[in-house]
């Protein structure tokens, strides 16, 4: 049925056109249309239905209970989940809405009115430490708002926190156990406020996020619309993701939540099916009360919010500005422990007898979005299979299926472009090849180990907090991940040895082995550069730096000069001064806003200087409020191909920031 092409130049030829086409495509058409979304999609979407019938119809073996045939079944079966998912996603993709404008005619109607909601601000906290949480405490009460009432709810009972609040202006709530984890902290949050403010509506944030300040202005008025129950932000984070950090790409790789967030959110919210994501958002206090509170069923209750709102009849309203920014996970076990709470509780919401997949009242299109987020989870599997499958063939013999180089190329590799152009043009620069399927690798094994622990005991097991903050100065090894992805990249790098090397080796290489051997050296770079972060690179300051490019004045004793701040931190200052005639040593840095700050030299280099500063208490809540409501951009917001290859290059040689002796872990 799918002939191979007679030569390998023809194929080459094809594959070159279909590849230019696209290009295309992704030059002239714009991601903001639904038609040109539609069209690409429907190209991209061909050529994955093409190749999965190839997959099918001619590689295939008979289906049978032995090893050489179970194997590629399994491999099939994960792969056309995997094919299944991306289908649904151009599906979704297709339609867009931008709530902004609707935002700035309900501001701009609740000012002419004088009439704001009622809002009081909850702050969930566990066991984060002071310079976490009051990132996200100082920003709130600094927020542009005429009715609003700051709550901390620390579910860890700590004394100081208690007298922290009272002392910025804050109230404490706090409860005796953890029982129902974050949505129980929640819920006795609820109850307690009740008894004094009762405001309408609640903004949640996570211990660390801080708001902007007119984070409440922008997003009350979507609630005039009554089939709203909840309006959602974006999440932002001012600190590299372990990736960034750790392949030296932070400047040009942007972490995995951005196609979630920036691209997913506002197509599913066009089909009103955006959901809450647990922190930044507000919810209405009388559908909560009509629910009796956050459901606790489930890890994650904000998905669970959401579809319990759905069979009510109220939608998630998805508003794609950037309102808050948060701490992103700052360690590799951090980071693939958010992970795999976040798969546990989306399996624990689908198994739930009022949730979307077993219970009346929900529609096909929000179960279709549901199953979309369960596929999401059910394709990193694949992954681990796609990684230890050509080890499975040349040490087992076993093929994950019956195809040569040339058949691939001529049916896989134009879906792989497609894959790769649409990817790239629908997410608006925010996907590379070979960095995404590295995003994807890192986290699959622990995933998949979920998945089917999950089939065992899907619930019971306590919920697990993201540490953050700490002490990061050090470099760090996680061995045992180190050790797992260093055994797939020898193991692949081994087969292609054993190709050769090999006893039964044929004289000459096959179109089939050549095929395999590609695979293994693919599937052994992917391993290698996953092996790579688990080498953590320290993390020398504890505070991150925000560009600021403001221009004031240096005091030392009788002399003021004029500087350029580059960039500001709360701890330290990097500047250019013009003259650098007499050495800077003890003086003050103004800062507008906060006043003078203390200030010792750290570093100069010509007229570039790094001050080390010392600000008053009085003045760090002030550089914390300046800092995180009005800096710009400290991580990139588009990838860059380029400066990504070379990052990683750096990294792969070896060069890293100023550190000690790397400790395990």
């Amino acid at each position: 049925m799918f002939e191979s092409a007679a030569d390998d130049a023809s194929i080459l030829l094809t594959n070159g056109l279909v590849c230019l086409g696209l290009l295309m495509m992704a030059r002239l058409l714009k991601p903001q249309g639904t038609a040109d979304r539609a069209l690409f999609g429907m190209a991209t979407a061909l050529l994955i239905v093409t190749y999965a019938a190839w997959r099918w119809h001619d590689t295939m073996p008979r289906f049978e209970l032995t090893a050489t045939s179970l194997w590629p079944w399994l491999f099939f079966a994960f792969e056309g989940i995997a094919m299944t998912y991306t289908l649904i996603s151009i599906v979704i993709l297709v339609k867009r809405r931008d709530n902004s404008a609707e935002a700035d005619r309900a501001e701009a109607l609740n000012h002419a009115r004088g009439s704001w909601p009622a809002v009081d601000v909850f702050i969930c906290t566990y066991n984060e430490p002071v310079d976490v949480l009051e990132k996200a405490v100082l920003c709130a009460l600094a927020m542009d708002y005429p009715n609003f009432t700051v709550w901390v709810l620390d579910d860890t009972r700590r004394d100081w926190l208690r007298q922290y609040a009272e002392d910025v202006g804050a109230f404490y709530i706090t409860r005796p156990d953890n029982v129902g984890a974050k949505a129980g902290n929640l819920n006795n949050g609820l109850r307690r406020t009740a008894e004094a403010t009762n405001a309408p509506l609640i903004l949640v944030l996570d211990a660390d996020f801080a708001p902007r300040p007119n984070m409440l202005r922008r997003m009350v008025g979507l609630f005039h619309d009554r089939r709203v129950g909840v309006v959602q932000t974006p999440q932002f984070y001012y600190n590299a993701d372990p990736i960034q950090h750790n392949l030296m790409i932070r400047d040009s790789w942007v972490d995995d939540q951005r196609i979630f967030f920036d691209i997913f959110q506002p197509s599913k919210d066009a089909w009103d099916c955006a959901f809450c994501v647990g922190t930044s958002f507000i919810v209405r206090r009388d559908l909560l009360n009509e629910m009796g509170g956050f459901p606790q069923e489930a890890m994650s209750e904000d998905i669970h919010l959401t579809y319990s709102l759905l069979h009510r009849g109220y939608v998630t309203r998805w508003l794609n500005e950037r309102l808050s920014i948060g701490l992103s996970a700052e360690g590799l076990p951090e980071y693939i422990t958010q992970r795999t709470r976040w798969c546990l509780g989306t399996i624990q919401v689908a198994l739930l007898k009022s949730g979307p997949m077993l219970s009346p009242g929900y529609t096909l299109t929000q179960r279709l979005h549901y199953f979309h987020g369960i596929l999401n989870w059910l394709c990193k599997p694949f992954i681990v299979l796609m990684l230890l499958a050509p080890s499975m063939y040349w040490f087992a013999g076993l093929p994950a299926f019956e195809a040569d180089y040339i058949a691939f190329l001529r049916y896989g590799l134009p879906m792989l472009f497609a894959v790769w152009i649409y990817s790239g043009w629908v997410s608006e620069r925010r996907t590379l090849p070979v960095f995404m399927e590295v995003t994807h690798t890192l986290t699959a094994l622990a995933v998949t180990v979920t998945l089917a622990s999950a089939i065992v005991r899907p619930f019971g097991r306590p919920f697990k907090v993201t540490d953050k903050g700490g002490d990061r100065s050090e470099m760090r090894v996680h061995w045992r991940m180190a050790g797992t992805f260093g055994a797939v990249a020898l193991l692949s790098a081994g087969s292609i040895v054993w190709a050769f090397v090999s006893p039964y080796a044929a004289a000459e290489v096959s179109s089939r082995d050549l095929f395999n051997l590609i695979w293994a050296g693919v599937a052994m770079i992917l391993a290698f550069i996953a092996m790579l972060v688990c080498f953590e690179l320290p993390r020398p300051s504890p505070d991150e730096f925000f560009p600021v490019d403001t221009v004031t004045d240096l005091r030392e004793r009788d002399l003021v000069r004029q500087c350029l701040v580059k960039d500001l931190s709360l701890s330290a200052a990097r500047l250019m001064v013009q003259d650098h005639h007499r050495p800077v040593t003890n003086g003050e840095l103004y800062v507008p806003d906060v006043g003078w700050i203390r200030a010792a030299l750290k570093e100069a280099h010509g007229q570039s200087l790094e001050l080390d500063l010392s600000p008053t208490p009085q003045q760090r809540r002030a550089l914390v409020v300046k800092l995180f409501t009005t800096s710009g951009e400290t991580v990139a917001r588009s990838a860059h191909l380029g400066k990504a290859v070379h990052g990683l290059l750096r990294r792969a040689a070896g060069l890293k920031s100023k550190a000690s002796e790397p400790r395990s872990v």
